[in-house]
């Protein structure tokens, strides 16, 4: 999840990141009532409109007791692979929900390096959102910080997202896709556009410029227990 951020303090990210991490060995000392694991791979991964890699595998491993949900994700991002470690919690509130946790994202190699976040959700009927606080380790150089905002619509498999970064990182981008099952495989296929924080793209002149991205995904998905 590359990016370029100017440094902030944010005690709060770390207070929520530790409560995630905590979270993770939950399933070592109590049985897990559900677990479940997914494989999949894309024809190029983004994340939030950053490029990421061309044709990546993935992974993942998920747990659920009670309100608390944790897992992980590990993908390939060519110079090494990205794990992800994450844990929430949420409830229903009327006919929407609300979700609190934390995500760490690591990395081998020399791809990136460390992000932590505060994760934030609320869902009602087909709408989503998602707020997030994180800290970038950023090699050493300085501890810098991002918020992010996603609102998420879905209906029926098709879905649209706008996302969007704020404080001393900007770039919004958006996504929009569509995914069906078949033969207990799930397909999906999506058009992203980052804008030209975010593309890591020139135009002719080699200035900055958008970019749309058609990805093409497969995944599959098994419960464990």
């Amino acid at each position: 999840m590359i990016s370029t951020l100017k440094p902030m303090t944010r005690k709060l990210t770390n207070t929520v990141v530790a409560v995630a991490a905590l979270a993770l060995l939950a399933p070592l000392g109590v049985n897990a009532q559900e677990v479940s694991g997914n494989a999949g791979w894309v024809s190029n991964y983004y994340y939030r409109g950053i490029p990421q890699s061309v044709s990546s595998a993935s992974a993942g491993l998920d747990a659920g007791v009670g309100a608390l949900s944790v897992g992980t994700w590990i993908a390939d991002v060519g110079d090494g692979a990205e794990v992800d470690l994450y844990g929430s919690v949420g409830t229903d509130v009327g006919e929407g929900s609300v979700s609190v946790g934390g995500s760490a994202y690591l990395y081998t190699g020399g791809f990136d390096d460390t992000y932590l976040e505060a994760n934030f959700g609320a869902g009602y009927g087909p709408l989503s959102l998602e707020y997030s606080i994180g800290q970038y380790e950023n090699f050493g150089a300085g501890t810098q910080d991002y918020t992010f905002v996603g609102v998420t619509a879905e209906h029926e498999g098709l879905s649209a997202t706008f996302g969007t970064f704020g404080n001393d990182f900007t770039g919004n981008y958006t996504e929009i896709g569509y995914g069906f099952s078949t033969s207990d495989f799930d397909f999906s296929i999506s058009g992203i556009l980052s804008d030209e924080n975010l593309s890591f793209q020139n135009d002719e002149n080699g200035a900055p410029t958008s970019e749309l991205t058609m990805v093409f995904g497969i995944s599959k998905s098994f419960s464990i227990k």
